[in-house]
């Protein structure tokens, strides 16, 4: 039983009569870490072991039989079944889970110290019966699960409900099973869709939108608008069918498909659209309210074209925040009125556009009476006109009518004093909805943009060419009208198309419903829009269309005009259906921040992600409710639909990069159900965002797409690490493989020349590293640019301690983190540590990618080390790192060095140009420079001459060489005289010739007693002399004994004659005198040691040529000797070492 047995089955088997042969109990956890198909939102299903419980035994005994029967509980504890309720509610949280509580790892414990006979006597025989046609993987069986074991989970796993009280009872194991049906493509995506793009701007702007841009620029606004979200949908869709998608909508796929900081910045976008849009719904319900509704309601009021309009600004305000804090409290105490409100709200606008379709079939035979009052060919406000006419006859008698006295002075009077463009202009009285069959579609097909407060006009009528009074009765365009204004109107009218992927969760197959259902809402709502297009051009009257507020037509909505049987039709369906957008904006946008703030990317928005008990989002929503405020207090919904454009089209934009992206990339886990896009298509529709957010408003793109990569900078840097297998990582890969491959074609150029660091570190007991300030160092001489690795060596069998190595470089990592090293950190498992630094410095980096510089600290206390492990190991490094063309910086007194965050006072960096190496002594001090740590300190270039140079000319060379470097620096020669070997050159080194001969000698007895111990011990065949694994093996001087070989009689006796030569006694090693080579060498390093001490014993660093070490082993103790002697006495010094290639030029 793979799959666990439940606690009925368990109390069944408990009382089993006494012939039972065998009782037994099987948890198989399984762990899922590589299973792609699952989000990161499906139950984690790790676990650290398989527990099993058996025997074999007949059950006779109430003792024995109670003991199975707690078995049988604590198998019951760890039921996998029950395991699934134990996942997290957070669908971006990233926490490790174990499918084991810790109540119930209390309660196996307990039970396994009651047991311990039990599986003592029968542990054997129950491994024969476990999985027997298995048994070859039966080891394995904790971290690759069985076949029907993973198809168990794979079958039982569901998505995440959308309602977040469901989320805190699934992570609490309350969890109920959901008695609720799942919806179908028409219920669960098609119709939401059509509500929430059918709105707003259908009702009161697209026949504004259609008088201004005329009939073809508005067919194009909307064509290119529909295309827009088609190719969007399509790439969506292709996106929610590759794998199950949980609820969480557009900022669940870009999040995943992108990456955090793509996901994060897109998301938030994406929120503050759907915010704009709560703003722009409530002010389109306040502008129905006051202007079609209850004019009478305004609080406001002015006298003249400027006052009122500034009278209705404040109007909105008013009554838009008070609507907001109504819906907000709506939202507060419960979204279910909201969910159960949603279908009367789709009834509204579905019967709104039946209404427009039957009005406009209608008018071609039976138009609605609509009459518009002309002057000239200006419009007449009709709302403070009873009759059409200058004067009207009654009685025979001529009296003046409203019009008259509106423009006339005194009114009432005939011979009164008129505006002269009254005066010669005549009175008409058009039809304003003239029908489908008149023929007005020919006036309408050409736009008709004007400036703000030019009047509305007919340029089919005759007019005098008088300029008159600018009279508030006329008709006047309150903005100025452009194409690129028109589509950030209209773009918001096409909004929506994610309602159906926001409910992922409900659906019965989501991968079916989604792009059905949406292909399908949006080519609906294309086929309205674009047909209403047509209809109210060939149906209504351009100045009628142009009349936004419907001043012409009594203030009645130019939609409700052409509608049957009533406008009120339109009015109260418009506003109801308004309002509903509204509140499922409203309700949506703090969701989304609530899943931002839980996926834990944007550190400070994480309060947000707190709520009631019932986990309702109190503190986005409040959030919400205030940027929706300040959306409301704009007070216009022509200001604030571009806004919402953007915001829109950059979410968008991304989700058409992340398809293309994908499809390009050919990731192994993109195989989308959905077959019918190509990356074509999703650029396509990316240059199509693109376009329009330049063109509907090019300051309003920018700023969005600085918000948005202001915040992909700030989740860069700041925001938690999240590794969710998106797009952006396989785009960096396949632009490394790209790069590297390019490298590959040649060496860097001289200009191109930059220290690429390979740093060796050394790790003590507690993986800590013991010298920190060589990264430090590390990072002011990169200052982020280049190659950085950070190298160490563990001593072992790489078997046994693999472990080890992850945790030095999880340790190296996090102190690379510390000191801001940008870079990559490498651990090698050696059985030497010699060994181990021989191979990174020859297999570090990859391909063009190399390291060309290594960096290690001096070996301090060498002198005192009874061990000579560590210099042997340092110069060993040394001539792996010549023998591979590299070049070496030494760190002497590395722990006095600066840290990144200790900026030095002004001083100087001395370079001690001894011999020419390529120019590296040059470099550094310029890198260094360009730290905020070694900005102060100037540069000092001090060489040496000899007594046959020219020291003179030699500065004035030294310093024209550095001006065409383009590098400040004093320039200072030094001469060297000859001079006799001085006594305490002399006396120097013959202590240290007699020191290395006393070691050597000490380290050969030691090595002798080793031997003879060997060969008692493997007398008769003689494999190997020295212990495997030490490095002691390389520290004597018989040849023959580093070699592992069968020794013949001859070769024995003569290592034997080697060994039995008598030592140096005492007394010779007092009479011994020094070798001259020593002598010289010695007498170099105190005279330059003198000079250098001299001249910059108070410089910030000293940067000086590192000498080679000998060709022959035997000096090599001399060979640190004289290192020591030459950087006495210095505080902070570097030794560097050419890599033997030229790294600085004076050519541009």
């Amino acid at each position: 039983m793979p799959g666990g047995t439940t606690s009925a089955q368990s109390e069944e088997l408990a009382p089993m009569p006494p012939k039972m042969a065998s009782v037994r109990f099987t948890v198989t956890p399984t762990k899922m870490d590589d299973l792609g198909g699952i989000s990161d939102t499906s139950p984690d299903l790790s676990s650290s072991s398989r527990v099993r419980f058996s025997s074999r035994e007949s059950v006779r005994d109430a003792s024995r039989s109670e003991a199975y029967s707690e078995s049988s509980l604590a198998t019951t504890a760890v039921d996998p079944t029950s395991e699934r309720t134990s996942n997290s509610m957070d669908s971006g949280e990233d926490r490790s889970q174990t499918s084991v509580t810790e109540e119930n790892s209390k309660l196996l414990e307990i039970d396994r110290r009651k047991n311990s006979s039990l599986y003592q006597n029968h542990s054997e025989e129950g491994e024969e019966s476990y999985d027997r046609n298995l048994a070859l993987f039966e080891e394995e069986m904790d971290t690759r699960p069985k076949v029907s074991s993973l198809l168990n989970r794979l079958a039982n796993y569901t998505n995440l409900p959308q309602g977040a009280k469901e989320h805190e009872e699934e992570s609490e194991g309350k969890k109920k099973p959901s008695k609720s049906t799942r919806m179908g493509t028409i219920m669960g995506v098609y119709l939401p869709c059509l509500q929430n793009i059918f709105g707003v701007i259908l009702f009161l702007r697209l026949p504004w939108v259609v008088g201004t841009a005329g009939v073809v620029h508005s067919f194009f606004i909307v064509f290119s608008c529909c295309c827009c979200t088609m190719l969007t949908a399509i790439s969506m869709s292709a996106i929610a069918t590759n794998g199950v998608v949980p609820a969480g909508g557009s900022y669940f796929m870009i999040s995943r498909a992108l990456g955090p900081e793509f996901g994060g910045a897109v998301g938030l976008c994406f929120y503050l659209g759907t915010t704009f849009a709560t703003a722009m719904y409530i002010l389109g319900a306040i502008e129905i309210f006051l202007v079609y509704i209850t004019p009478e309601a305004v609080i406001f009021e002015g006298q003249g074209a400027a006052e009122e309009s500034a009278a209705m600004l404040n109007n909105m305000r008013v009554y838009g925040s008070g609507f907001l804090l109504i819906m907000s409290v709506i939202v507060f105490v419960g979204v279910r009125y909201v969910n159960k409100l949603a279908s009367l709200f789709l009834t509204c606008v579905i019967l709104s556009i039946l209404a427009i379709y039957t009005g406009a079939l209608k008018s071609a035979f039976a138009p609605p009476e609509f009459p518009v009052c002309m002057l000239g060919n200006r419009t007449l406000s009709s709302l403070r006109i009873s009759a059409c006419a200058k004067t009207v006859e009654k009685d025979n008698m001529t009296y003046t009518t409203d019009l008259w006295n509106l423009f006339c002075h005194p009114p009432g009077q005939l011979n009164a004093s008129c505006d002269e463009y009254f005066m010669h202009n005549n009175v008409t009285e058009i039809q304003g909805i003239p029908g489908l069959t008149s023929g007005i579609i020919s006036e309408n097909v050409w736009s008709n943009y004007i400036q703000k407060g030019e009047f509305i006009e007919k340029a089919s009528l005759k007019s005098e060419e008088e300029l008159g009074s600018l009279s508030h009765d006329y008709v006047l365009a309150d903005i100025t009208t452009s194409f690129t204004l028109l589509v950030g109107i209209f773009f918001p009218s096409v909004t929506g198309i994610m309602a159906g992927s926001n409910r992922s969760g409900d659906l019965k197959d989501a991968q079916k419903s989604i792009p059905i259902g949406t292909i399908l809402a949006i080519l609906t709502t294309s086929l309205v829009y674009l047909s209403n297009v047509i209809l109210f051009g060939a149906c209504i009257d351009g100045v009628v269309l142009r009349d936004k507020f419907g001043d012409a037509v009594k203030g009645t909505l130019v939609v409700g005009a052409l509608s049957w049987p009533s406008p009120w039709v339109i009015v109260i369906g418009s506003f109801f259906s308004t309002c509903g957008a509204g509140l499922q904006s409203l309700t949506g946008a703090p969701r989304l921040l609530q899943a931002i703030a839980k996926d834990g990317i944007i550190p400070f928005l994480r309060v947000f992600g707190h709520g009631k008990s019932n986990g309702e989002p109190t503190w986005a929503l409040l959030l919400t409710a205030v940027i929706a405020e300040l959306g409301i207090l704009i007070a216009s919904l022509d200001l604030v639909a571009p806004i919402l454009s953007m915001f829109f089209l950059m979410c968008y934009l991304f989700v058409n990069l992340a398809c293309g992206l994908q499809t390009l990339l050919r990731s192994p886990n993109w195989r989308p159900r959905f077959h019918y896009y190509h990356w074509t298509l999703s650029f396509l529709g990316m240059v199509l965002c693109v376009a329009l957010m330049f063109i509907s408003s090019w300051y309003y793109a920018i700023i969005s797409m600085v918000i948005a990569g202001m915040i992909y900078k700030y989740i860069e840097y700041h925001g938690a690490e999240k590794e969710w297998g998106d797009g952006i990582r396989g785009l960096s890969l396949s632009a490394a493989r790209f790069a590297l491959l390019r490298l590959e074609e040649g060496p860097p150029h001289t200009k191109n020349w930059r220290p690429q660091l390979l740093v060796l570190v050394k790790l003590d007991s507690d993986l800590h590293v013991s010298q920190p300030r060589l990264l430090s160092f590390a990072s002011q001489l990169k200052a982020g640019k280049g190659l950085t690795i950070v190298g160490s060596v563990l001593v072992g069998d790489y078997l046994e301690n693999y472990g080890e190595a992850a945790a030095a470089e999880q340790a190296l990592k996090q102190l690379m983190e510390q000191e801001r090293v940008k870079g990559f950190c490498q651990v090698v498992v050696a059985q030497k540590q010699r060994e181990g630094l021989s191979h990174l410095i020859q297999s570090c980096g990859l391909g063009g990618m190399r390291h060309n510089t290594v960096i290690m600290g001096w070996p301090s206390g060498w002198r005192q080390s009874e061990d000579s492990r560590s210099w042997k190991t340092f110069i060993t490094t040394v001539r792996v790192t010549t023998a591979a063309r590299q070049a070496l910086l030494v760190a002497k007194n590395i722990s006095l060095f600066p840290g990144s965050r200790e900026p030095l006072a002004e001083g100087h960096i001395d370079v001690w140009w001894v011999v020419h190496d390529g120019g590296m002594l040059m470099l550094l001090p310029f890198l260094l420079k360009q730290h905020k740590v070694w900005r102060k300190c100037r540069m000092r270039i001090f060489t040496v001459a000899q007594m046959e140079d020219n020291s003179i000319q030699m500065k004035k060379d030294l310093a024209t060489f550095l001006y065409h470097l383009r590098m400040p620096a004093e320039v200072e020669v030094v001469e060297m005289h000859d001079s006799d070997i001085s006594a305490y050159t002399y006396e120097r080194t013959l202590m240290m010739e007699q020191r290395s001969q006393m070691l050597r000698q000490m380290r050969l007895s030691k090595t002798d007693r080793e031997r003879e111990a060997q060969l008692v011990k493997d007398r008769n065949s003689i494999l190997r002399l020295t212990s495997v694994g030490s490095d002691e093996d390389d520290d004597t001087e018989a040849a023959p004994n580093k070699v592992h070989m069968t020794w013949t009689k001859d070769k024995h006796q003569s290592a034997r004659v080697i060994q039995n030569k008598p030592m140096p006694s005492f007394q010779e090693l007092l009479s011994m005198r020094p070798d001259q080579s020593n002598v010289r060498r010695m007498h170099t390093a105190v005279k330059l040691n003198e000079v250098i001490v001299n001249k910059s014993h108070d410089a910030k660093l000293v940067l000086l040529n590192m000498p080679g070490p000998p060709r022959n082993s035997q000096g090599d103790e001399n060979y640190m000797e004289f290192l020591e002697v030459l950087t006495e006495g210095l505080e902070r010094v570097l030794l560097v070492r050419g890599g033997g290639t030229e790294v600085i030029t004076i050519y541009s």
